[in-house]
């Protein structure tokens, strides 16, 4: 469930502020995407020290959590599936232990035990053919997060299943930039940006500005980021959908987001916009809408705090937009200036 790149920040710089902060930007690959950090300080020195200890940490996360990564936590989790509860990390706990909680509001429209069946579907992207029939069947009596059992006292992860995989991509870049935003934070610079790919977390708002200025990649619309934006502060921000990975197999499009219930990709078009307090939630949040479609998702979303959403979808007869009623001002650069 990797993410790709779907949202991007389109930032006007403000006026010079009474302490003289001055913006600094800096990127680095990671978690298989870029990596943007924008804070404001009164030195370069300060700004780059702050950065690099940021970019430290998402790489730490990255060799954790990475399933690409044979000797990462997370594969060694799984290799261990079926031998009973495993002693892991706080981090890798953490993030688990929220996933569940995710699958569990959701009744498993997220569910990260989906890693056998995003293996085929890797395998079917490269291939151009779909997954075979027995071997989907297979992958799918290995998806349960039920059968993921934590225990919080010892901090152990049980998979119960031998062969079960976890796939954190739909919720460990929003884990990274909450986790980034925090060491930039304890460092002493509380206005700053961390954007992984399409998940963004936000600190205190720019000098002289209301927010950040975060624009809506164009998933499934016309125009660029600048065209579309949301000015947000102190909370984060993801977006989510299939521009850039999907296979077309028999004339039909599957995305490379699953529906953890079936093992088959995505066939509708859909992009998904949602703002919540924290990345590990905004990120996540963000597969559990597009798997249970506009409709049921934003039903979902209204009963959750401090959560709100956007959906855009593909219609035979154009795209339908709706949203939530507390989702953030949609600002638009266009000739009618309209907000959505």
């Amino acid at each position: 469930m990797n993410i790709t790149l779907l949202a991007t920040i389109a930032l006007a710089i403000p006026s010079q502020s009474k302490s003289e902060l001055k913006i600094y930007r800096f990127n680095q690959p990671h978690m298989g995407t870029n990596c943007q950090i924008i804070l404001y300080s009164t030195n370069k020195e300060e700004a780059s020290r702050v950065a690099n200890a940021a970019f430290m940490r998402i790489k730490q996360l990255d060799g954790i959590m990475s399933d690409y990564n044979q000797e990462s936590e997370l594969r060694q989790l799984c290799a261990r599936s079926g031998t009973g509860p495993v002693l892991v990390g706080e981090d890798l706990y953490r993030v688990l232990a929220r996933s569940r909680e995710v699958s569990e509001l959701s009744s498993g429209a997220f569910d990260v035990t989906v890693g056998p069946v995003v293996k085929l579907w890797r395998r079917a992207r490269k291939s151009i053919q779909m997954p075979d029939k027995d071997e989907l069947e297979a992958a799918l009596k290995l998806v349960d997060y039920k059968s993921m059992v934590l225990d919080p006292d010892k901090r152990t992860v049980w998979l119960k299943k031998s062969g079960m995989m976890l796939d954190l991509g739909g919720i460990a870049k929003g884990y990274a930039a909450d986790e980034s935003l925090k060491v930039i934070k304890k460092m002493g610079i509380s206005t700053a940006l961390v954007a992984m790919g399409g998940d963004i977390a936000l600190g205190d708002p720019p000098p002289d500005s209301k927010g950040w200025k975060v624009g809506i990649a164009p998933v499934l619309e016309e125009g660029d980021a600048a065209d579309r934006y949301m000015l947000l502060a102190n909370c984060a921000v993801s977006t989510s959908g299939d521009t850039e990975q999907y296979v077309e197999l028999g004339g039909k499009r599957y995305s490379h987001l699953l529906n953890p219930k079936t093992g088959i990709g995505l066939t509708e078009r859909i992009s998904v916009t949602i703002v919540a307090p924290h990345g590990i939630d905004s990120d996540s949040l963000t597969k559990v809408v597009s798997v249970m479609g506009a409709a049921k998702g934003l039903d979902f979303i209204t009963r959750l705090k401090d959560v709100s959403c956007r959906v855009v979808t593909r219609k035979n007869n154009g795209l339908e937009v709706v949203k939530s009623e507390n989702f953030p001002t949609v600002h638009e650069n266009t000739k009618q200036g309209k907000g959505n």
